[in-house]
């Protein structure tokens, strides 16, 4: 597995609002084994990194899928030992795929602790424009997808164009949407056309996981090779 190359950096205090969380909540995640113990420096005050901020999305996600404490310990301890960041960020997409489409109404308060640091009202356009978050009804609240506010919200540090980014989101939907069809059929094949709605609801819950693990991988790979391809062609 790939290792991280930034060093923890991060306070306790620091990790808990990056992540959304209290410390009180981070330090039992630590004494229950979730989350590996951080790298003590100078002082001898503890530092957290990227890694310790994905464990911490993943286990939010499971707690999302209903799991208990002890089925996402039993989860977390069947991975791979030396996940990098990286890593278990695509475990959290592929556990994400499991939940249908949510969204939720919040306070302006709530949504910045779910985000994890302060929102300026530029980072709520931007996150608007990628429709991660819209207006509701009610002046001062927030109707948001759950499913994307944590990719949203780092997105917002990403230093390049935000219409960069809103052209990336427009050739990933068209290009998924395509493979999604492609894949639908080829399925259907594989179910009678008087298969119950229970069966095809079956297949899809049984598929739809190692589907977007596929994607997931695949992607991977292919932007690796293209990459490669293009500081090839720069050098």
């Amino acid at each position: 597995m790939a290792t991280d190359i930034e060093e923890p950096t991060l306070t306790v205090d620091e990790l808990a609002a990056r992540a959304g969380v209290t410390v009180r909540t981070v330090r039992f995640y630590g004494t229950r084994g979730l989350l590996p113990p951080p790298v003590i420096g100078p002082r001898r005050v503890g530092h957290y990194g990227q890694e310790h901020l994905s464990r911490l999305a993943l286990i939010e996600e499971l707690q999302h899928q209903g799991m208990t404490l002890a089925a996402i310990e039993r989860y977390l301890q069947q991975l791979p030992e030396g996940l990098s960041a990286h890593d278990l960020a695509i475990h959290r997409a592929v556990v994400a795929s499991w939940a249908p489409d949510s969204a939720e109404e919040v306070s302006r308060a709530e949504l910045e602790r779910r985000a994890g640091r302060p929102l300026s009202a530029e980072d709520l356009d931007r996150l608007v424009a990628m429709s991660v978050v819209r207006e509701a009804a009610d002046p001062g609240t927030y109707r948001v997808d759950l499913g994307l506010l944590r990719l949203g919200v780092q997105l917002l540090d990403v230093p390049i164009a935000h219409e960069t980014i809103l052209a990336a989101r427009t050739v990933l939907l068209k290009h998924t949407r395509a493979a999604a069809h492609e894949l639908s059929l080829l399925f259907r094949d594989e179910v009678s056309e008087r298969a119950s709605v229970e069966v095809v609801k079956d297949l899809s819950a049984h598929m739809q996981p190692l589907v977007v693990q596929a994607l997931l991988t695949t992607f991977q790979r292919s932007l690796k090779e293209e990459l490669r391809e293009w500081l090839t062609e720069e050098s």
